[in-house]
């Protein structure tokens, strides 16, 4: 399969590419400001808010599917009108696509989230987020939306370069207590966006983890598995701080699990610390 990762340079994407090569696709991913050094993978610059730019990088790839995997978090121009575009042109060359989004989408009033909650945001991002979906689905229906939630790695998401901060006295700051997630492994969600892209299921898709946990809790894990003082990891309440944003919000991945060779693992499995 001839593949296009849009935002290929980032934490996601950049998994996606590596994943791809090794599964033997023909992989073409795009940078905003710095390519990749991935080997095997061509690396094409693209800006989401120029349509020259957009209709370049699909003449130059000519994918079979799109993975979307680009944001930013306080420009409207890319994460909502960028990703509606490239959804228009995907349509345009007959490629899938698969477009990433977020459970920034809810405001967490309801705590649980099923594939069929309708979108209620709280935040720019979300209010992104949610306007990207709601035009994607009806100008290419045949597109999976794929919500997912924190992003973790083996120690390098933005999630856990914050978390060694703060338990080593880097910076200053506390972890919330009551702002819930069900965090996701960064291979785990490469894995089943590229079995998303290999299929014909369209319409929203929730790809989180397993378990629900709070910030803290999640510190508390990531600080177990790499050996680390969490004593460092000051609580707080993110009710008492006036952050803007949701609190919990439980992505439910049950029914798109059951469609998924792909095990999307919790994060108190995933963190787990490995025995020596």
């Amino acid at each position: 399969m001839d593949i296009l990762i849009v935002g290929g340079s980032g934490f996601l994407g950049y998994e996606l590419a590596r994943r791809a090569v090794a599964a033997g696709h023909a992989v073409t991913a795009t940078f905003a400001t710095r390519a990749g050094e991935l080997p095997g993978v061509r690396w094409l610059p693209l800006d989401l808010r120029r349509d020259e730019e957009i209709a370049s990088v699909f003449r130059a790839a000519r994918p079979d599917a799109v993975v979307n995997a680009a944001y930013r978090k306080a420009d409207w121009a890319t994460t909502a009108d960028g990703a509606i575009r490239l959804a228009l042109a995907a349509g345009q060359y007959g490629a899938r696509l698969v477009h990433v989004s977020s459970d920034a989408v809810f405001s967490g009033a309801d705590v649980h989230y099923d594939e069929s909650a309708a979108p209620d945001p709280v935040t720019p991002y979300g209010a992104a987020k949610a306007a990207a979906e709601t035009a994607i689905r009806l100008c290419a229906p045949t597109a999976a939306l794929a919500r997912t939630s924190l992003i973790i790695g083996d120690g390098d998401s933005a999630h856990e370069r914050f978390i060694h901060d703060l338990a080593t006295g880097r910076r200053a700051g506390v972890l919330f207590t009551d702002e819930v997630r069900c965090p996701v492994h960064v291979a785990d969600l490469a894995r089943a966006l590229l079995e998303l892209a290999g299929s014909a299921r369209a319409g929203v898709c929730h790809l989180a983890g397993a378990d629900a946990v709070s910030r803290h809790e999640l510190g508390v894990l990531v600080a177990a598995r790499d050996a680390l003082d969490a004593s460092g990891l000051t609580p707080g309440r993110r009710a008492d701080s006036g952050a803007p944003g949701a609190l919990d919000v439980r992505l439910d991945s049950t029914l798109t699990q059951r469609t998924l060779r792909t095990t999307l693992r919790g994060a108190r499995d995933f963190l787990r610390r490995a025995e020596h």
